[in-house]
Order: C-alpha cells, then sequence, then structure tokens
C-alpha cells in the first residue's frame, strides 16, 4: 500500500490526489492536509465571487474525496501542528500544493501606509478568508489606484465598481458587500509600466468591464501602437486589445464612476500623512528590449486607496529548500528532495490557469511512481491520526465541511448560493 500526503488542498493538490487515484488504483491512500477547516483553497478564496461558473469546478474535487481511499484533514497547520520531517517519516511521498497566497511586495517608499493592500489580503477580504476578514479598507474615495495589468487586477477594479444588485447570484461575503455598497469611490486607476500589446488581460474578464452599470473604462488612443501592429498578437491578446480600443473610442456620456486604463505608468512613491493620500508615477516607455524604463517624467494621482496585484509567492516551510528569487519551492520538475514533491504554484511560481494545475499533478504522480514503487510498508493516515491526537489537534473530515457548507447556504441572503463563516471558530462550531 501506498500512503501520500498532500499538503493544501486547493486545486493542485485535488489533482495531485486524482491523479494517484488514476495512476494506483486502490493500492493508494491520500490524505489531504490544509491548515483551514474548509476545502479548495484558491476556488474558494481567490476567485472572484461573481465568477461562480469557474468555482464549479470544486465539483470534480468532492467528486475525488467521496472515494474511500482520499481523505480531507483540515484544521492542521503543516509547520505548527506537524512537521514535514514528521510526515515524510509518515508517508512514502509528500506533495505541498501550498500555492502562493502570499503577496509580492511593492518596493516603493510609503508602501506600508495605512490603505495599501496587496491584492491576496484585498481579495481575501470580500472573498471571506479568515485572515483578511477584519481589513476594512477604506473606500471613501473618490479616487482608488490598482497597480498591476492581468486579471486580478481586473477582477479588483470590478469589485470596486459594481453596485449591489449587480452581486446577485454572487458569493461575496456580507460584510464586504455592504462596505462597496457605500463606497465613495469614483475613479479607479489602473497603473501598467507598459502599453496595451502587453497586458496580461484575458478577453473575457477585460469585455466584463464594458458592460458595468454604474462605471465606464477609459483608455487614452495615444497608448495605442498603430492599427497594423495588433494584426502580428496571438488570437487571445488581439481579442483583449480590440476592447481596450473600443473603450478608447467610447466618448460617449461618462457614468459615475471611471475606470481609467494608465499604460506606461510605474508607481515610485505613495505619500500622505499617515495614510494613503497620493501616489507619484512615473512615465514609461519600452526599449528595444520591449522592457519598460523610466523616462523621469512624473505626476501625481490622488488616491484613497491603493492595491497592489503584481504577483505572489508561496511562504517557506522551515527545513525545505526555497527559490526566494521565484517565490518557490526548490525543485526539478516537481521533486524536491527524495520523497518530497511539489505541484501547481508551490512548484512553478504563480503562473498558468486553474487548469494548468492537472497536467502538472499528473506528472508529479509519475514521478511518485518512480521514486517509491509499491510503498515502503509506512504507516500513513493511522500513524498521522496518532500524532494529532496526542497533540490535541481537532481535525475536520470531509464530512464535516459538508456540514459547514449546508450552514453556509442555509444562512445565504437572497439570491446568493451561500453566506461563507469567515472565522475559524464559527466554521467549526458549524459542524456540529
Amino acid at each position: 500500500m501506498r500512503h501520500i500526503a498532500v499538503v493544501g488542498s486547493g486545486p493542485a493538490g485535488y489533482y495531485a490526489a486524482e491523479a494517484a487515484q488514476k495512476k494506483f488504483g486502490d493500492d493508494v491512500r491520500v490524505d489531504i492536509i490544509d491548515r483551514l477547516p474548509v476545502p479548495y483553497g484558491l476556488i474558494r478564496f481567490g476567485v472572484a465571487p461573481d465568477h461562480q461558473s469557474i468555482k464549479g469546478v470544486s465539483k470534480r474535487y468532492e467528486a475525488v474525496n467521496l472515494s474511500d481511499n482520499v481523505r480531507f484533514v483540515g484544521n492542521v497547520l503543516v509547520g505548527r501542528d506537524v512537521s514535514v520531517d514528521e510526515l515524510m517519516s509518515l508517508y512514502d511521498a509528500v506533495v505541498l500544493a501550498t500555492g502562493a497566497p502570499n503577496d509580492r511586495t511593492m518596493d516603493v517608499p510609503g508602501s506600508n501606509l495605512p490603505g495599501v493592500f496587496g491584492s491576496a489580503a484585498f481579495v481575501g477580504w470580500y472573498n471571506g478568508h479568515p485572515d483578511f476578514a477584519d481589513l476594512e479598507p477604506p473606500l471613501a474615495g473618490p479616487g482608488a489606484v490598482v497597480v498591476g495589468n492581468g486579471n486580478v487586477a481586473l477582477d479588483v477594479t470590478r469589485i470596486l465598481a459594481k453596485t449591489r444588485a449587480e452581486f446577485d447570484g454572487a458569493d461575496i461575503v456580507s460584510h464586504a458587500l455592504d462596505a462597496l455598497d457605500h463606497s465613495g469611490i469614483k475613479r479607479v486607476t489602473l497603473l501598467g509600466r507598459r502599453g496595451p500589446h502587453q497586458i496580461a488581460m484575458t478577453p473575457k474578464e477585460l469585455g466584463e468591464l464594458g458592460h458595468l452599470i454604474r462605471a465606464k473604462p477609459a483608455v487614452d488612443p495615444a497608448d495605442f501602437p498603430p492599427l497594423d501592429d495588433d494584426a502580428l498578437l496571438e488570437p487571445g491578446m488581439r481579442k483583449s486589445v480590440t476592447h481596450l480600443r473600443e473603450f478608447a473610442a467610447n466618448t460617449g456620456d461618462p457614468k459615475d464612476i471611471t475606470i481609467e486604463f494608465d499604460f506606461f505608468a510605474s508607481p515610485i512613491a505613495i505619500e500622505g500623512d499617515g495614510k494613503v493620500e497620493r501616489v507619484i508615477v512615473e512615465r514609461t516607455r519600452l526599449d528595444a528590449d520591449m522592457r519598460s524604463v523610466g523616462t523621469g517624467e512624473t505626476y501625481v494621482i490622488p488616491c484613497g486607496l491603493v492595491i497592489s496585484c503584481i504577483g505572489y509567492q508561496t511562504p517557506p516551510i522551515d527545513g525545505v529548500p526555497y527559490e526566494h528569487g521565484r517565490g518557490r519551492f526548490a525543485n526539478s520538475e516537481g521533486r524536491i528532495l527524495p520523497g518530497l514533491y511539489c505541484v501547481g504554484w508551490a512548484r512553478r511560481g504563480p503562473t498558468g490557469t486553474i487548469g494548468t494545475n492537472r497536467p502538472d499533478g499528473y506528472a508529479t504522480v509519475d514521478l511518485i511512481e518512480a521514486d517509491i514503487g509499491l510503498g515502503k510498508g509506512k504507516q500513513g493516515r493511522s500513524g498521522l491520526d496518532v500524532l494529532l491526537t496526542q497533540r490535541g489537534i481537532d481535525i475536520v473530515t470531509f464530512r464535516d465541511w459538508k456540514k459547514i457548507e449546508q450552514a453556509e447556504i442555509a444562512r445565504a441572503r437572497e439570491g446568493a448560493p451561500r453566506e461563507k463563516f469567515v472565522a475559524v471558530e464559527d466554521m467549526i462550531a458549524a459542524r456540529g
């Protein structure tokens, strides 16, 4: 019998568990360990609350967990409740699927002022992550600055700009919905160091901005290269740029909120008297290698809120080799050390989509098969249970999670699929 521990219950963790099921059949036992009492990681806490169709992939993960050979072990923090070395002594293979939940820091003066947030924190706030439920971002307005030109920046901007009615069907938590409903923000500025042809935004997410009730996107036509250059782009990027050109051409009546795409713009300082009041921006240009370089020209954007969407990194774990420059575990195609592996963003860094994690998980299980053979007679879950019981750790099972989920559904406001518990103690209490 093979025993595998997967640390992290997001997409990467579940795809690894699914791969182990398909590879080994009944000759494997997989424990999916998570520090929170609820599964699904990025699906629950990262995907935008108004993108419910994307969250539907959790049904696939549920099917994995409802089998006899995969178990969810929630409310267990690896590194505090049990060490990686202890897991490696109990399991034939340990797979780190911890994702990249930490924000990359924006290294400019003033980035620690009140009113500056990373996207992981801000997204966690409106998605009900226990670590960020008490964030209380300043929404009095009138200006907000979002730093980044990727889909996360679009999600953050869209959430700031939507009306309450536009959240019908979304699982945004009530404390965030109520705060946003009383927001005084009138202008959201997206800062991008390069131009429209270098964005990392997909067409669907960009297109959504053109259909908001009270907000209108704006782009300076002067920021575009010649129209003929669009033909050189790959089709998805070309469609995204077409959306931007449409925004630039729409000079009709203004709306209550303006979403301004400020290209060739890099924040160099954040200033204010005890809180954010302005961002100092340097105008940039592209050099011969398409890298952004400063021009020396600066200007000021008044604002009371800054959200940095410039990427994520995996938190280090004691004793696990780590690449600080890349913000991920040091690995060779998913293998860290004999018996220790990583998948998803913990392996690659924060790149790719949710679906990218599937081939990643399957490839790593191929490595595990080559390394562990039929297993080495280790204790697996029975040994873990003994250890956690000795330490007084109250684990949450998948059956417990289903009770928590039903309680969240039962307490949902009208039109919402659920109302998430945002405190760990409330999650645990809800299992009965």
